[in-house]
């Protein structure tokens, strides 16, 4: 078995991605794309006088662009505020992921960003998500 070898940046990306978008976390090429990115960053900002604490926070900012919103987390908000007694919190989770590739035509009829979350929109779809959710329980009788 061959070792992948991880900088930090790498690390803190691959976590973020294992917990808000399952579905990036195995994307080798794309986590080490984009903490050289943050790395490359961090060094300009560093090499341009800036405090050490805004070169992190450029470095945070190119590493987590696009990642803020998740489809995920989303959906395991719909989960635990509005099913919590069909779903179990241990099984949350595992049925977000099931049931995100059921839920892209929701989520394709908005256009969402980084800040999507703050949006009036988020009610919408946060609505959509869980009519989508009781229909499946009524009509399969589980999740």
């Amino acid at each position: 078995m061959t070792a992948i070898h991880f900088s930090y940046y790498e690390l803190s990306l691959l976590s973020f991605l294992r917990e808000s978008h399952p579905e990036k976390a195995d994307d080798i090429p794309f986590i080490k794309e984009r903490a050289a990115a943050a790395s490359e960053a961090y060094a300009e900002a560093f090499d341009a006088g800036l405090p050490i604490a805004e070169c992190i926070g450029i470095a945070n900012k190119t590493l987590y662009a696009g990642l803020h919103f998740s489809r995920h987390d989303t959906i395991s908000s719909v989960l635990w505020n509005e099913f919590s007694a069909e779903v179990p919190l241990e099984a949350v989770r595992e049925t977000a992921i099931r049931l995100r590739p059921l839920l892209e035509s929701i989520f394709s009829k908005y256009s969402i960003s980084d800040e999507f979350a703050y949006m009036p929109e988020y009610n919408s779809l946060y609505t959509e998500i869980t009519g989508f959710v009781q229909l499946k329980l009524e009509e399969d009788g589980k999740l």
